[in-house]
């Protein structure tokens, strides 16, 4: 084990997956990821890895201005220690605002490195253990109503233990999707739904009380990110659990939800966070107000969705896994990570670190 790490070069990849079939939400279609992948290397001889999915419509990133910021990222760093995580992270934040996405690359090596360094893997670095199994949900495209029940009976199917579909576009509509859902599955596996920002606000209470004889286990986002002073109001009015998303991004917006009473759940992304050092603080604070996590994810390869395994086995509040995404990818360029076992199931790695790398 080294007593620091001195940064030594950046290496930066941009990597394009076609998607097996379009991804469609409420905000509009997706037919790649676009990622970026940050190999921090050290003079000691250890290299971490990191990735993030830079998302447009919600954190107004892509992956060209993700490798404009990360140069200057680079010249900020270089030379630095790695272990000094604290440091590290207020530099980017002091450096440029917002930009969480291409920040969350460079935090996850940071945390790899750090892991690796101790010679553990990462969920154990983070005070983790395999304490609980994790099985992802599977999620729908909005569209169609009848496609939309065939997609979720191929993914019932197939086993996964939760069905997530997105919907927001015309709450009538959304509740027709999820009636002709619910009568090609039954009743016996749970749904989720996102709505993506999709509706105003009388249009959300009348479709959440719709929703409610669809035994629902929590809607994402029912409104505009901006509208949030008018969550609470909804929460108070909904037969279904509220869970914050595109409105929850660092540990500032947890507080703030928190005071206001405005969700019952929260979606930890990394790629909203700017990396694993602040989701440990939202983690801490949705604790201490005995609030249920889940750990989502955007587009992120099998890098990312390692990373995001490991973090989801550092809390008992943190119940609810989304790592479906790098199943939609056309190639999988990633070895080492996790395995997506039978039922959703997956399966970490147990070397020191995150335990994945581009191959």
């Amino acid at each position: 084990m080294h007593a620091s790490l001195t940064i030594s070069r950046i290496e930066l990849h941009k990597i394009s997956v076609p998607l097996k079939e379009p991804f469609i939400i409420s905000l509009g279609p997706i037919y790649s990821a676009d990622n970026v992948v940050v190999v921090i290397h050290t003079e000691q001889g250890l290299a971490g890895w990191g990735e993030c999915s830079p998302f447009m419509s919600i954190n107004g990133e892509t992956a060209e201005t993700g490798l404009v910021v990360a140069g200057y990222f680079e010249k900020a760093w270089l030379g630095k220690n790695a272990l000094e995580m604290e440091q590290r992270i207020n530099e980017l934040d002091s450096l440029i605002y917002g930009n969480n996405s291409i920040k969350s690359a460079f935090d996850m090596a940071l945390y790899d490195l750090a892991s690796k360094n101790a010679g553990i893997p990462l969920y154990q670095f983070l005070g983790g253990s395999k304490f609980k199994i994790i099985a992802t949900d599977y999620t729908v495209s909005i569209g169609d109503a009848t496609k939309m029940a065939a997609d979720a009976l191929k993914i019932k199917e197939n086993g996964f233990p939760v069905i997530k579909v997105k919907i927001g576009k015309n709450g009538s509509e959304d509740v027709q999707r999820i009636k002709a859902i619910r009568e090609a599955v039954g009743y016996d596996i749970p749904i989720r739904v996102d709505a993506n920002q999709g509706w105003g606000f009388d249009e959300a209470i009348e479709t959440l009380k719709a929703l409610a004889p669809y035994n629902i286990q929590h809607c994402e986002e029912p409104l505009p990110r901006w509208a949030f002073m008018q969550l609470p109001e909804i929460r108070k009015q909904s037969p279904i659990l509220i869970m914050s998303d595109e409105t929850c991004c660092d540990h500032n917006d947890v507080q703030r939800l928190i005071d206001l009473k405005a969700c019952d759940l929260i979606n930890i992304k990394l790629g909203k966070s700017g990396g694993i050092f602040k989701a440990l603080k939202m983690i801490q604070l949705a604790e201490a107000a005995g609030m249920k996590i889940q750990i989502g994810a955007f587009l992120e390869s099998r890098i990312g969705m390692t990373t995001f395994a490991h973090l989801a086995l550092c809390s008992d509040n943190i119940v609810y896994f989304d790592f479906d995404t790098a199943l939609m990818f056309s190639e999988d360029l990633v070895e080492g990570g996790i395995i997506y076992k039978q039922n959703g199931v997956i399966e970490l790695p147990d070397e020191p670190g995150i335990g994945a790398r581009l191959k």
